[in-house]
């Protein structure tokens, strides 16, 4: 039997105690009190606060992924860069490694073999460059036989925690500080 046909048969009996009683506890019932709703919200805000940094660390962690694959990236395009222009060894500048379909065949200077969003040298909250490029010994002309490659974090904590480096051998190094000091082998 429901509340409400209780209370509509106590009132046609004429119990009249039973059906104040009735209204009573349903008007205690109407709802939550006040101090129930702040222990679920002060439940909900401290779960809150546990799970934000978590998240935080989850977005610098994809990042660091995705600047080690690009780091990779950037190596197999130099790699082809060496093959297809011979005569300039590799590509000291990521822009020399991008270009678009539509200008034309590559050329050394826009050999189309990485995306634009790389080539601009920001990426996934990364900043990448080409660095410490050497000449070949007595070259007239821009023949580089060796580079490094850099991915530093734009905002070191947030975006990222771990700078990164890499060279012609395709070793992968980290600077835990988030710099360019790296010394500690990942691969």
């Amino acid at each position: 039997m429901t509340a409400l046909k209780f209370f509509a048969e106590c009132l046609r009996e004429g119990n009249a105690a039973s059906a104040a009683w009735l209204r009573r506890t349903r008007r205690n019932d109407a709802g939550f009190t006040l101090m129930e709703l702040l222990i679920v919200i002060s439940i909900m805000l401290i779960l809150m606060l546990i799970a934000i940094p978590n998240m935080l660390n989850l977005k610098a962690t994809a990042n660091e992924t995705s600047a080690k694959q690009s780091l990779r990236a950037i190596q197999i395009a130099e790699t082809q860069y060496a093959t297809n222009f011979p005569a300039n060894g590799f590509a000291c500048s990521l822009q020399a490694l991008g270009g678009s379909a539509s200008s034309g065949p590559p050329t050394p200077q826009g050999a189309e073999l990485l995306q634009s969003d790389l080539t601009s040298g920001q990426k996934a909250g990364y900043s990448f460059a080409i660095v410490n490029c050497q000449k070949a010994p007595g070259a007239q002309q821009d023949d580089f036989v060796s580079y490094e490659v850099t991915a530093v974090p734009q905002s070191i904590g947030k975006t990222g925690h771990s700078g990164f480096c890499l060279d012609m051998s395709g070793e992968i190094k980290s600077d835990p500080a988030g710099g360019t000091n790296c010394s500690v082998a990942i691969q």
